[in-house]
């Protein structure tokens, strides 16, 4: 078993390993097992040591699992990102190639469209873009993992899905046992599966430049009961074929095999491997996904009025020294000032959504009525700056904002699910020279 470290992402500490040599760096990121504890048993073992042969295999423990701190707050595809940046970092790490699997693919496909100068390549097994079913379905599963994780006769069934393979190993039983409780508790594997069901990242796969290999397995058994797995094993074909229409550059791949989990036999690895082994161009770095946001003073030209010119200069650049300090806590990025209002961008929709409310609140303190709107989709790098249409419709959508008001795009919304921050659905907009109608929501004030 290779020595765990650990690697600071904000408050928390991340666990991580790093095993191999190879010539490439591979991120391996699954749902949510350990892989901390999973190498007890030889069935993980084996798979780790064959990514290791052929790559520098950089292994961690998702916030809230295994041998990491367990977070305060839901642990959204947001900050899962932040942690593989700053674990790559910790092991100098400039670029990787992200594998992926389930959740963990949604989480390296949003971390390739976000930081493309950092991907070489993208591998994502059994993933999807939006989990299939209704709200009600989802919050189903949702209780079902909270209610009955741990109760044997359903691991048992689960693995009876995941694993058909080893289902009489009973060593192999006993281990996942283990396994399963070191890597989550009932409360986080429940939050985990709350985002893998919520979150949607439909928008962000045009934008992903990095190759990318879609896997799934063929031959799985049939009569899979579980929820949650029996869906992924259901439409794993479909889904894998909706993400490479939809990702420039991507193939898809059938794998045999009877087993669910990409843990079981050599034909994953050998085909990572594979994918691995041929040229790839340089990664594509001035094309970024990014989340713009755009605020105004309502009614600034008549408060200025009202004040006279010096008392108007001193509180907007009261205002001003004010919205940089969020910026600056919430890793904002200033783009642009003009008259009375900002032009900033984040590498994250949550920490945009937070910083335009901190914005709003603290100058209703100042007397002021803030506007703000957010977008995020692909943008182009100029000279530091950043442009394109998804800049236009961000600016769009504050333009339509109410005073006082966070309004944010589709896109935006489906993309902090499981952070708890809750919205009011706007309706339909016509965004001035953008096409199409737009659904804007309008995000709740937090409870106090």
């Amino acid at each position: 078993m290779p020595e765990v470290q650990y690697a600071r992402s904000g408050e928390l500490s991340i666990a991580y390993q790093v095993v191999g040599e190879g010539p490439v760096d591979l991120v391996f990121v699954p749902l949510f097992i350990s892989p901390t504890f999973s190498w007890i048993h030889p069935v993980f073992a084996k798979f780790y040591e064959r990514l290791a042969s052929f790559s520098r295999l950089i292994l961690f423990d998702k916030r809230g699992t295994g041998a990491s701190d367990r977070p305060r707050t839901p642990p959204t595809l947001e900050v899962q990102m932040d942690d593989v940046r700053v674990v790559m970092d910790a092991v100098d790490s400039q670029q990787a190639a992200l594998f992926g699997s389930g959740h963990g693919a949604q989480m390296c496909a949003l971390f390739a469209a976000t930081y493309p100068e950092r991907t070489t390549a993208l591998m994502l097994y059994s993933a999807w873009a939006r989990f299939p079913g209704t709200e009600e379905e989802h919050r189903a599963i949702v209780r079902q993992t909270r209610d009955d994780f741990g109760r044997r006769d359903i691991a048992d069934q689960t693995r009876r899905e995941q694993y058909p393979s080893l289902w009489d190993d009973e060593p192999f039983l006993r281990a996942m046992d283990f396994i399963g409780r070191a890597s989550a508790s009932p409360g986080s594997a429940a939050e985990f599966i709350r985002t893998a069901l919520e979150a949607d990242i439909t928008e962000v796969l045009p934008t992903i430049r990095a190759p990318t290999l879609l896997l799934y397995r063929r031959d799985l058994s049939p009569g899979a009961e579980n929820m949650l797995a029996g869906r992924v094993a259901r439409d794993r074909e479909a889904n894998a074929r909706e993400l490479a229409a939809a990702i420039p550059n991507a193939r898809v791949v059938a794998v045999p095999g009877p087993d669910l989990s990409p843990f079981v036999g050599d034909e994953i690895p050998s085909e990572v491997e594979r994918f691995l082994r041929e040229p790839f161009v340089e990664p594509v770095s001035d094309r970024v996904l990014a989340t713009v946001l755009f605020t105004d003073i309502a009614g600034s030209t008549e408060r200025a009025a009202a004040l006279g010119d010096r008392a108007w200069r001193d509180l907007l650049a009261a205002h001003r020294a004010q919205v940089r300090r969020e910026l600056a806590r919430f890793s904002g990025i200033e783009l642009d000032t003009a008259g009375d209002g900002f032009f900033a961008s984040f590498d994250g929709p949550a920490r945009g959504i937070s910083c335009a409310q901190a914005i709003v609140n603290t100058a209703a303190e100042q007397g002021l009525d803030v506007r703000a709107g957010l977008h995020t989709g692909e943008c182009e790098r100029e000279g530091g700056k950043l442009a394109g249409i998804a800049v236009h419709i961000g600016a769009r959508i504050s333009a339509v904002a109410q005073p006082g008001e966070v309004l944010v795009s589709r896109t935006v919304k489906d993309l902090v699910a499981g952070s708890g921050i809750e919205f009011d659905d706007r309706g339909d907009f016509e965004l001035k020279g953008v096409p199409g109608d737009w659904q804007l929501y309008s995000v709740r004030p937090p409870l106090t």
